[in-house]
């Protein structure tokens, strides 16, 4: 990373990219409540994006797996090379998914004997 200068540019587009769509949704949402048109291709509008509590959960695993990568590179930093860490981040990642996947199919489970 000896230009971070390449990264700047990218994040500031995608900042704005995110303004203007939650901005642009918010509006579409307004003018359909309005309007009183909600039917159900339109339920998922009024739905929150984190209805679900293991997606935090999932996103958790998954960040603490690629923390994890960079917390063993720290430890050895002359033992890994740049693609090590790419390998590392990728299966920690991969293993935070994994047990996002089998807490989500231990709770179905669960919820199916209701």
């Amino acid at each position: 990373m000896h230009n971070p200068e390449i990264i700047i540019v990218p994040v500031i587009f995608f900042v704005f990219y995110m303004i203007i769509k939650t901005l642009s949704d918010n509006r579409i949402k307004r003018i359909l409540i309005e309007k009183g048109q909600l039917d159900e291709n339109t339920k998922f509008l009024q739905t929150p994006a984190a209805s679900d509590p293991l997606n935090a959960v999932k996103w958790g695993t998954v960040l603490i797996g690629i923390g994890l990568a960079f917390f063993i590179t720290e430890l050895f930093p002359r033992d890994i090379s740049d693609g090590g860490l790419i390998g590392m981040i990728s299966f920690f990642a991969g293993v935070g998914y994994l047990v996002y996947y089998y807490m989500a199919k231990n709770r179905d489970q669960g919820n199916k004997g209701l």
